[in-house]
């Protein structure tokens, strides 16, 4: 009996065995069957990244469903065994939105979301993905700080968070990630240091954290980084000196630290071994010192940047030898001081040279006719330096040039048709010099020409239409200050990109097209001080980009057309000096009395009450009354042309029966238009010199208010005090230059007078123009006053340009002898104008200051603290001491801060003081009123970037260009000409209308197809 039931226990078991077996069999089957155990939370992961991403419809994720399997989803990428999630790409979808978690992706090796709109930051779990070897954020938005979570994935071998708006340090920890190969940081608004831990990455071949906020100095264990390719450190905030081990980095193919605040001193023989570099730029920073001539041994060089330093000396020869060199950029706007003629052998040899920018230097001679040998140059910038002679027509073999830019030279001649052989060109500036002749019309064959500048030249003809209407991607014109005649060609209204039309200062006249209103981007039109006629055209209300409109300065009639009211984007209307009249519009720009002028249009009425204008129904009833006899005078006008436009309106009555009575009279008019005034007339003008009627003194006189017996407006009555030693020889050099000047920023003289007073002792009187708005020291130092930013720039632009007036565009040159802010005067409007000519002196030729010229005057010229230094041991005047006045009345305007303060001595002066602020603390030593400003000044800026930033950017240049004018050595200050454009171009870097900002901005950005964020 026991043996058949051990037996039947048995059989149960082996029953139950079976019955396991077969379940688990059954169940691997069905495991088999289905996709991998863990997968389903990759899916999971997808899903929450979709729902916080937004997509554009019909999008990437638009797949995104159960209608396929999710390894099968646009942009997923799946391992074969295992169905995980190893790589997202979704680059260049528009995707919006945010990063949400995303750390169970842990299979996940690769990652890229670049050139998308993402925001938010990027998401800590990101250091779970162990796995991961390549992720790519970069050209986004994202914000915060860099995850230190991110250092945990060790794996990594590529990381790219380039163009975002990533904040915070670089973190430590990035020196564990030993695998990468590549760290691009740039362009973000990270700060801090650079990690000197970043040494430790033995495997890194590419680095860029260019375009940042970064501090301090360049960590010398990156000299470890032997394997070390790419090295982007440009456009920071780093110092000291470059690690010498970085000069002797062996593997470098690229290195750029352009864009910081860098020094050292380069030698002629210093060492570099880079036997594979190939770009090499250090522009932007204080390097001193010359050009080595080992750059030279770098046979591999392609693209040589040095400019922005203090480097001095000449353009060694030895470049020459450089037959790969296809960009060599010496420009700089601050500093560089390279002299000499251009090298023959760079010109004769380098036939792979595709930029060569030489610009901001003191090159002269002229330009080698071999330069037609470089016919692979695209880029050709040799711009404000001293080159003279002609443009040589082999300029025409370069049929690739497509930036040319000569402005700022002495050239002479024609512009050489052969440059229409240059089909390529989209940029051509050959602004101020002194060309000649018409415009060839073989430049028509330059069909992509995008910006042409022509101004400030001799030329001449007319402005031809079967020339420029070829230009169908025309964007800037500027033809102004040259001698064009006949009318302005209809044919312009075609350029529908035009943004920017400048003709002011030319002889042009017929009637201003209307086509021009069909430019409907244009922003910037001048057509001031030329002989334009008829009515102001309606058509321009269609311009409704238009920013600034200057029409001043012609022979226009009419009415101002109501419709320019409503131009919300006009800043700026100039309408003054023609022949406008009824009623002045009150909306828009017209309700700014800041935005508009009319001056100079005695038949307009109305507007708003600051204008001060009569109201309309007087103008209306004076015409039907009393105003009838008005027909019966004689009216003549004499009104002068060129730079300025002063209109001078001048009325008589001759009546027999007073003919006699008025040839008798000591107001009879002089010479050249000016009034003969007695002494009884200056006695009664000013209430017998009323102290109630002074309103200032000098070191030679002091100056009343008066109105003369035949007129209404106040006058400025300088009487000269004759007891004291040189005002006589003041009265007679203010007169000698007044006579031979006329600028619409110098003061306007009316008369003089040289007689005898009551007493019969000689009187000397000069009768000016009053001011009502005071002189510019008044406003600088008084508590109830105050400038704001557009304005202190706007006067200092105005005093600019009557200095570039006296020094370069008078038949003999003028020296003011004595610039300061008292003897600047402000009028209704606060337009600056230069006075007090009484230390003045014409020069036969402005040249440079001879050693033999420096002893030739043993009196002191000029006022304490604005008088140059070289005045002080007898130098003799040259327009040079004018700049040193122009620098100091410069920073006086910045600071606040006259230049005889107590807190100015022991070595410190207001132009040390200022430039040891540059660049970062310009704002701790600008004037209070300045940096506090939230008016006028920040409202005008264009509603774009970090304004305050903008607003720093902007002092730091007018600081920058004061301390460079007012430099201790006369031969280191800067010409009144640069001063003239620099603060043209800070204006339009404030207003962000970009008059001339094209010239400008274009020069700072990183050479065309250099990647010095590494991201590209």
């Amino acid at each position: 009996m026991e043996m058949p039931i051990f037996s039947l226990r048995l059989q149960w078991w082996v029953l139950l065995v079976n019955l396991v077996i077969c379940i688990s069999s059954q169940t691997l089957e069905s495991l088999s069957s289905t996709p991998n155990f863990g997968n389903e939370t990759d899916k999971l992961a997808l899903l929450t990244i979709k729902n916080y991403l937004v997509d554009v419809p019909n999008g990437v994720m638009s797949s995104w469903n159960d209608s396929l399997h999710f390894c099968h989803w646009q942009g997923v990428t799946c391992s074969r065994r295992r169905q995980r999630v190893t790589a997202l790409r979704l680059e260049g979808q528009s995707l919006a939105g945010s990063l949400p978690p995303i750390g169970n992706l842990t299979f996940l090796r690769e990652l890229v979301l670049s050139n998308n709109n993402l925001q938010g930051s990027i998401p800590t779990d990101i250091g779970l993905l162990r796995r991961m070897q390549h992720l790519n954020l970069s050209t986004n938005s994202l914000q915060g700080e860099i995850p230190i979570e991110l250092t945990n994935c060790s794996n990594l071998k590529t990381v790219d968070l380039t163009r975002n708006n990533l904040t915070g340090q670089i973190p430590l920890h990035v020196g564990h990630m030993l695998k990468l190969l590549l760290l691009w940081l740039g362009a973000n608004d990270l700060t801090g240091v650079v990690p000197f831990t970043l040494g430790n990455l033995s495997s890194l071949q590419h680095l860029s954290v260019a375009y940042n906020h970064l501090e301090g100095n360049i960590p010398h264990e990156l000299g470890r980084l032997k394997s070390l390719k790419y090295l982007y450190l440009d456009v920071n905030n780093l110092s000291g000196m470059i690690p010498p081990s970085l000069y002797n980095w062996s593997s470098a193919i690229e290195f750029f630290v352009s864009g910081n605040i860098l020094s050292g001193n380069f030698t002629p023989n210093m060492r570099f071994n880079f036997p594979q570099l190939c770009k090499f730029g250090i522009a932007g920073n204080q390097f001193t010192g010359v050009i080595p001539d080992t750059l030279s041994n770098i046979s591999g060089l392609e693209h040589l940047d040095l400019g922005n330093n203090y480097l001095t000396g000449q353009v060694p020869d030895s470049l020459g030898v450089l037959k790969d060199l296809y960009c060599l950029r010496l420009v700089n706007l601050q500093a560089n001081n390279f002299r000499g003629v251009l090298p023959i052998s760079i010109v004769n040899r380098s036939t792979h040279l595709e930029k060569l920018i030489i610009g901001d230097n003191k090159i002269s001679g002229s330009i080698p006719k071999e330069i037609g040998n470089l016919i692979s140059l695209t880029v050709f910038s040799a711009m404000r330096n001293n080159l003279t002679g002609v443009i040589p027509t082999s300029i025409g073999k370069l049929q690739n040039l497509r930036v040319f830019e000569l402005n700022w030279n002495r050239l002479s001649g024609l512009l050489p048709s052969t440059l229409g052989n240059s089909s390529q060109l989209y940029y051509l500036d050959m602004g101020y010099n002194n060309l000649e002749g018409n415009i060839p019309t073989s430049l028509r064959n330059c069909q992509n020409m995008e910006i042409l500048f022509l101004d400030h030249n001799k030329l001449n003809g007319s402005v031809p239409e079967n020339v420029i209407d070829h230009f169908n991607q025309l964007r800037s014109l500027y033809l102004q200050q040259n001698t064009f005649t006949g009318s302005l060609p209809a044919d312009f209204g075609q350029l529908k990109n035009l943004n920017q039309l400048l003709v002011s200062d030319n002889n042009l006249s017929g009637e201003i097209p209307r086509e021009l209103g069909s430019c409907s981007v244009l922003e910037y039109l001048d057509v001031a001080r030329n002989s334009f006629q008829g009515n102001t055209p309606l058509s321009f209300s269609s311009l409704r980009g238009i920013q600034i409109l200057d029409l001043s300065c012609n022979n226009l009639s009419g009415m101002i057309p109501k419709e320019l009211q409503h131009l919300s984007a006009l800043l700026s209307l100039n309408l003054s000096y023609n022949y406008l009249e009824g009623e002045v519009p009150s909306g828009g720009v017209f309700k700014n009395v800041s935005g508009i002028s009319i001056t100079g249009n005695k038949k307009l009425c109305g507007g708003i009450p600051q204008l001060q204008l009569p109201a309309c129904s007087d103008v209306e009833s004076a015409k039907h009354g009393k105003g009838k006899h008005l027909s019966t005078k004689i009216v003549i006008a004499i009104r002068f042309t060129g730079v300025s436009c002063l209109a001078f309106i001048v009325a008589s009555v001759l009546r027999y029966g007073r003919k006699k009575a008025v040839m008798k009279s000591s107001s009879t008019f002089l010479r050249y238009g000016y009034l003969r005034v007695s002494y009884k007339e200056h006695l009664k003008a000013t209430s017998g010199f009323a102290y109630s009627n002074l309103i200032g003194m000098g070191s030679f006189g002091s100056v009343y208010k008066g109105i003369l017996s035949r007129g209404e407006r106040p006058v400025a009555v300088k009487v000269l005090n004759l007891q004291q030693r040189g005002a006589a020889k003041s009265f007679t050099a203010e007169c000698k230059v007044l006579r031979n000047i006329q600028h619409r920023n110098l003061l306007r003289i009316i008369t003089s007078c040289s007689s005898v007073d009551n007493k019969g002792c000689d009187f000397k009187a000069l009768v000016f123009e009053f001011m009502p708005n005071g002189n510019l020291d008044s406003w600088l130092h008084h508590e109830s006053r105050n400038l704001s930013f557009r304005q202190r720039l706007d006067i200092a632009i105005d005093v600019a340009n009557a200095l570039d007036y006296l020094h370069h565009q008078c038949q003999t040159p003028i020296v003011h002898g004595d610039l300061k802010p008292s003897n600047v005067l402000l009028d209704d409007d606060m337009v600056a104008y230069v006075g007090d000519f009484g230390l003045a002196k014409l020069i036969p030729e402005a040249t440079e200051i001879s050693s033999s010229d420096q002893t030739s005057s043993a009196l002191l010229m000029g006022s304490i603290g604005y008088v140059a230094p070289e005045y002080g041991i007898g130098g003799s005047m040259w327009p040079q001491g004018d700049m040193y006045s122009y620098g100091i009345l410069l920073l006086e305007m910045l600071t606040g801060k006259r230049p005889t303060e107590h807190m100015f001595s022991d070595g410190l002066s207001l132009h040390s003081f200022s430039k040891m602020a540059l660049p970062e603390r310009v704002m701790e030593i600008a004037d209070s009123n300045l940096v506090g400003e939230s008016g006028e000044a920040i409202n005008n800026i264009a509603n774009h970037g970090d304004m305050e930033s903008r607003m720093q950017h902007c002092l730091a240049s007018i600081a920058r260009i004061g301390v460079a004018c007012s430099e201790e050595s006369h031969g280191d200050r800067m010409d009144i000409k640069d001063v003239v454009m620099e603060l043209n171009i800070i204006k339009e870097v404030f207003l962000g209308v970009g008059i001339h900002g094209e010239r400008h901005i274009r020069m700072q950005l990183p050479a065309e197809g250099t990647s010095q964020l590494g991201g590209d």
